[in-house]
């Protein structure tokens, strides 16, 4: 009686469980960037709520080893793929294979540089023509419209950190009394936006504003000119992504405005978008997931998301 219970259960436990267990692989530009480690964590929580199994594999930055990780992820078999992209250059030849092998691709975070995404193919993220723009109209009123601007670009082969500096730039000639003065990269790094601040203040450029790609070099603008003993010179001070380091340096009033982009958001619609093309479904090639500005006076609102 108890072997034909134990057949019974076995028989049960094999009808309710899937035909398959669900496998992505996601290659991540990097492990150790503040922003990029919430959307990791985020995939992650969502996937394993899914029952779904994830390999993550860390680019540490290089095109050419994210490339090898998504063709190993190809010959391994995986369900679906999850890119975070070194950067936009490098999407067209990984969309190339990986749509080549059938297997459904969602790019995250990063805009991918493709002219057009193919059947099969997602990106989800956030639309930078919002992020840079909502940034730099605040810091204008700040200023009464006037002064001079310094930006801080993310990364120079990244689509999104060159369509913020764009936004910035529009706005910025939009008013009379404001220019741009300094346009250079940092890289996302809080150390690079400290030296690079700190370049600046040394070359005597006298700046009203700094409008950082991401709250990482705005912290690190503000970090020199703490250093400089010049923290009380009223510098405006913005960045992108509400980061919770970025909220803490709102909060206690060293930068003045971020943009919230939802890291949480973006890395669960990934693994939905993912599974949803796993079964089969035909998805449109974007998925937005607006931005929101953040300032002292609503920050309570953000510190408290996931």
């Amino acid at each position: 009686m108890n072997f034909l219970k134990g057949l019974w259960l076995a028989a049960a436990l094999c009808a309710s469980a899937p035909a398959w267990a669900q496998t992505i692989g996601v290659s991540m530009a990097y492990f150790d960037q503040n922003f990029l480690t919430i959307i990791r964590q985020a995939i992650d929580k969502e996937a394993k709520a899914r029952g779904i199994t994830v390999q993550f594999e860390d680019a540490r930055g290089d095109v050419g080893r994210q490339t090898d990780q998504v063709q190993s992820f190809i010959s391994a078999g995986v369900d679906a793929i999850i890119v975070d992209p070194v950067n936009s250059a490098s999407t067209p030849v990984m969309t190339k294979m990986v749509q080549a092998a059938g297997v459904p691709l969602v790019y995250v975070n990063r805009t991918p540089g493709d002219a057009r995404l193919p059947q099969g193919v997602v990106f989800v993220g956030s639309d930078e023509r919002e992020s840079g723009t909502l940034q730099m109209e605040e810091l204008a009123r700040l200023a009464n419209y006037q002064g001079n601007v310094a930006v801080m670009i993310g990364n120079l082969t990244d689509a999104g950190a060159l369509q913020r500096t764009k936004d910035v730039e529009q706005v910025v000639a939009k008013y009379p009394k404001m220019k741009v003065v300094q346009k250079q990269s940092a890289n996302y790094s809080r150390s690079e936006g400290m030296d690079l601040m700190m370049n600046w203040l040394t070359n005597g450029e006298t700046i009203d504003i700094v409008a950082a790609n991401n709250d990482e070099m705005a912290i690190g603008a503000i970090m020199a000119l703490q250093q400089a003993g010049k923290a009380d010179k009223n510098v405006l001070i913005g960045g992108i992504d509400a980061t919770p380091d970025g909220l803490k340096a709102l909060a206690s009033g060293k930068m003045q405005v971020t943009v919230f982009q939802d890291a949480v958001g973006q890395g669960k619609a990934s693994v939905d978008v993912a599974q949803r093309m796993i079964n089969g479904e035909k998805l449109e090639p974007y998925y937005w997931i607006p931005f929101e500005l953040v300032t002292p006076a609503n920050q309570e609102k953000y510190a408290a998301k996931p």
